[in-house]
C-alpha cells in the first residue's frame, strides 16, 4: 500500500502508548489530526468499519495518555470503534490488512494484542465485561484501573443497564465512558439519547449560567459568595436537564457531558476521576464521522465502507453485480406487507443491513427499529403476534443468538406466528467470526415447532417469504446468505411452497446429494466435477431443515448407498445431522458424508478464500466426495 509517510510528523513516532505519554500536550492535537489523515489514506483504499473510529479519536489518544495500559484496562464496546486504539498500540503498519485474510481483525481481540483486553463484536457487553475486571482486581488486591467504552448505539441494549445497575450495588472501582455519539449504525432511536441532546443544549439552563457567571464576575469577594451559591444551584438544575440524575439513580458519579473532540479537556477530566473511587460515569459527546467531511454529511456517517474516493467519499464501483439477497427480501417484504396489512418489520437498529430500510421508506407505519436489543425485539414481536399482527423480524443469524431464550420461551411455546428472516447466515467474510452466521440451524433446529427454510437462489426467497407469512401456525425462519444474489429471472407475485417439500435439480445414479440454500449452487458446480470423473450424482434441493421430507428421504435411502449433506452452518447439530438423525431412527444403513462448517471458530478473509480453505468450495466438495467413495470402494478409483 502506497502511503506518503512524509507528510506524518507524530503518528510514526507512536509504536505504543507509552509514546503517547511522552509527548508535549500540543502534539496530542498534531497525533489526533494525523490518525485521522492516516484512517482516512488506509481505509479509503481498503475499506471497512470507519465513521465509528473518526469520532474516537481524541478519545482514544487522552485515555491512553492518562491510564497505564497495557495494565489499566479499557475495554471497548462495539470494537469498530477501535481502529484508533490498534493504530495507537503497535498495529498502525498493519492497519492495511484489516479484515483480510491473516490480516488483523475489524474488532478487539485478545490473541491480537495484550491491548486488547475484551474481544467485542457484539454491542452492550462492555460494562459487565469491565466491571467483572474491576471485582477480579479487588480479589487480586492489584491497584490497576478499568474503564469501559460504551457508545455508538450500544446503550440501546439493556445488557448494558442490567451491569450499570450492578456496578452500582457493588461499589467497585470501574470508570464508564458514554462515548454518545447519538448513532448507532443509523441514527439512534434512544429515548436518553433524544433526552441527551434535547437538554444538554437547553438554552434556558445555558442562558442562566452564562448571565450568572457574567454578572458575578464583576462583583469580587461578594460575586464570589454569589457563584459559589450558583453552584449549588446549578447542580440543582443539572441534575433536572442532564443526565447525571439518571446515572446518579445507578449508583455512579456522574461527569459531564464534555466535548469529545477536545484533546486538552479529556486528558484533563481523566486525570481528575483516575484518583476517584467508586463507579465513575463520563459523559463524552462526539461526533461520529468527525473530520471528514463525506462522513459528516453521509447519513450513517460512514459507518462502514468498501474502498472509497478520498476525496469525495463515493464508493468505487467494481462493475455491475446481481442485486443483493438483503435488498430483494426488502423489496419483497414491501410487495407481501402492500397485500396484507398485517405484515410489520422488525429490526434490532439495521435497517439498511437487513433491507428494512426499503419498508421504512415505503410504509413508515409498519417499520419499527428497537435499537440494539434483539431480546426486546423477539419478545415484542411476540406480543403482537398475540393480537393477530404477523411480524417479521430481520436480524443478522449472529445477532439473533442473543434473543435465544426469547425465541423458545416467548415464541414457540406459545406457538405464536412470528416470522425469523436471518441475513447473512454462514461465512460473512470480512467480519470474522465474531459475525459469521454459522450456528443458526443448528439452535434453531432444536426448538419445537419452528419451521426452518434456506432458499437456493433469489426467486425461491422471496416464495419462502410469502410462504412463512401465510403459514400462520407457528414460528418460521428463513435463513440467506450475505453478498449478491445468483441474478436468476424474478417472476411477478409469490408462489406458496408446500410444506416439507423438496426439489430435484438433477437425477443421477451413483451418490445422492442433498444440499440446502446457496449450497445447492455450490453442489451443481462440484457435480460438473465429479462427472468428469465418472460419478452420476442426484441434487436434491431440500429447502426445509425443518421439517424434512420425509417422502424424498425415504425414496433416497432405497436408491443410494453414499448419500453426502451439504451446508454453511455448523457440522455440530446442523442440516447434516438431522438428516443423520433421521436415517438413525429409521434404522437405515446408507453412508452418510455431512460438509459443513467445522467444529471451531472460522477467522475474517473473504467468503470465497475462507470456502476454498475449509473445503466446502466446488472444488472441496468434489475431493470430499471423491475421497469418500474410495474409502467405501467403488467401482473403480476416483481419484484419478
Amino acid at each position: 500500500m502506497e502511503l506518503d509517510k512524509s507528510k506524518y510528523k507524530v503518528l510514526f513516532d507512536i509504536d505504543s502508548p507509552a509514546d503517547i505519554r511522552k509527548l508535549a500536550l500540543p502534539e496530542l492535537k498534531t497525533l489526533c489530526s494525523e490518525i485521522r489523515e492516516y484512517m482516512v489514506d488506509v481505509i479509503s483504499q481498503i475499506g471497512g468499519h470507519f465513521g465509528g473510529g473518526l469520532g474516537t479519536v481524541e478519545l482514544t489518544v487522552a485515555l491512553h495518555r492518562v491510564f497505564n495500559t497495557p495494565d489499566d484496562q479499557i475495554v471497548w464496546d462495539t470494537g469498530h470503534q477501535a481502529y484508533p486504539h490498534k493504530i495507537v498500540t503497535g498495529r498502525r503498519d498493519q492497519l492495511g490488512t484489516i479484515r483480510r485474510l491473516n490480516g488483523i481483525s475489524g474488532f478487539l481481540k485478545r490473541s491480537e494484542s495484550e491491548y486488547d483486553s475484551f474481544g467485542a463484536g457484539h454491542a452492550s457487553t462492555s460494562i459487565s465485561a469491565a466491571l467483572g475486571m474491576a471485582v477480579a482486581s479487588d480479589i487480586n488486591k492489584s491497584n490497576k484501573k478499568v474503564v469501559a467504552v460504551i457508545g455508538d448505539g450500544a446503550m440501546t441494549g439493556g445488557m448494558a443497564y442490567e451491569a450499570m445497575n450492578n456496578s452500582g450495588m457493588l461499589k467497585s472501582n470501574l470508570i464508564v465512558v458514554l462515548n454518545d455519539n447519538q448513532m448507532s449504525i443509523a441514527p439512534n432511536v434512544w429515548q436518553v439519547s433524544k433526552y441527551f441532546t434535547e437538554m444538554i443544549s437547553h438554552p434556558e439552563y445555558n442562558r442562566f449560567k452564562g448571565a450568572i457567571w457574567d454578572l458575578t464576575g464583576k462583583l469580587d469577594n461578594f460575586g464570589d459568595r454569589i457563584r459559589k451559591v450558583a453552584v449549588r444551584v446549578e447542580h440543582g438544575i443539572k441534575a433536572i436537564v442532564t443526565p447525571g440524575m439518571l446515572f446518579e439513580a445507578l449508583g455512579f458519579r456522574y461527569f459531564g457531558p464534555v466535548n469529545g473532540h477536545n484533546i486538552n479537556q479529556l486528558v484533563k477530566l481523566f486525570e481528575q476521576v483516575r484518583e476517584l473511587n467508586g463507579p465513575i460515569l463520563v459523559h463524552v459527546l462526539s461526533e461520529k464521522g468527525k473530520g471528514y467531511k463525506p462522513a459528516e454529511g453521509h447519513s450513517q456517517r460512514l459507518h462502514a465502507s468498501t474502498p472509497f474516493d478520498k476525496i469525495t467519499g463515493q464508493a468505487i464501483k467494481k462493475g455491475s453485480a446481481p442485486q443483493s439477497y438483503t435488498s430483494i427480501f426488502g423489496n419483497a417484504l414491501v410487495e407481501v406487507a402492500k397485500n396484507n396489512p398485517k405484515v410489520i418489520g422488525i429490526t434490532a437498529a439495521m435497517p439498511d443491513g437487513t433491507g428494512l430500510d426499503i419498508l421504512q421508506k415505503e410504509l413508515p407505519d409498519r417499520y419499527y427499529d428497537v435499537g440494539i436489543a434483539e431480546e426486546h425485539a423477539v419478545t415484542f414481536a411476540a406480543g403482537m403476534a398475540t393480537q393477530g399482527i404477523i411480524p417479521v423480524v430481520a436480524i443478522y443469524s449472529t445477532f439473533l443468538q442473543r434473543g435465544f431464550d426469547q425465541i423458545i420461551h416467548d415464541v414457540a411455546l406459545q406457538k405464536l406466528h412470528v416470522v425469523f428472516v436471518l441475513d447473512r447466515a454462514g461465512l460473512v467474510g470480512a467480519d470474522g467470526p465474531t459475525h459469521h452466521g454459522t450456528f443458526d440451524l443448528s439452535y434453531l433446529r432444536m426448538i419445537p415447532g419452528m419451521i426452518i427454510m434456506s432458499p437456493k437462489d433469489e426467486a425461491e426467497l422471496r416464495d419462502m417469504l410469502y410462504t412463512a407469512v401465510n403459514y400462520k401456525k407457528g414460528p418460521v425462519a428463513i435463513r440467506y446468505p450475505r453478498g449478491s444474489a445468483l441474478g436468476v429471472p424474478l417472476k411477478d407475485g409469490f408462489e406458496e411452497l408446500q410444506l416439507a417439500k423438496s426439489e430435484l435439480i438433477k437425477s443421477g445414479e451413483d451418490i445422492a446429494i442433498l444440499a440446502v440454500g446457496n449450497m445447492v449452487e455450490y453442489a451443481g458446480k462440484a457435480a460438473q466435477l465429479l462427472i468428469e470423473k465418472e460419478i452420476s450424482p442426484e441434487i436434491i434441493n431440500m429447502r426445509f431443515v425443518k421439517p424434512l421430507d420425509t417422502e424424498r428421504l425415504d425414496e433416497i435411502a432405497s436408491r443410494f448407498d453414499k448419500i453426502i449433506t451439504i451446508e454453511e452452518n455448523s457440522i455440530v447439530g446442523g442440516f447434516g445431522s438431522a438428516i443423520a438423525e433421521y436415517f438413525t431412527d429409521k434404522n437405515f444403513k446408507n453412508n452418510i458424508l455431512r460438509i459443513g462448517l467445522p467444529d471451531y471458530f472460522i477467522d475474517h478473509g473473504t467468503q470465497e478464500e475462507l470456502h476454498k480453505i475449509i473445503g466446502i468450495d466446488p472444488e472441496g466438495i468434489s475431493l470430499k466426495i471423491r475421497e469418500f467413495c474410495n474409502n467405501l470402494g467403488t467401482k473403480k478409483e476416483v481419484l484419478t
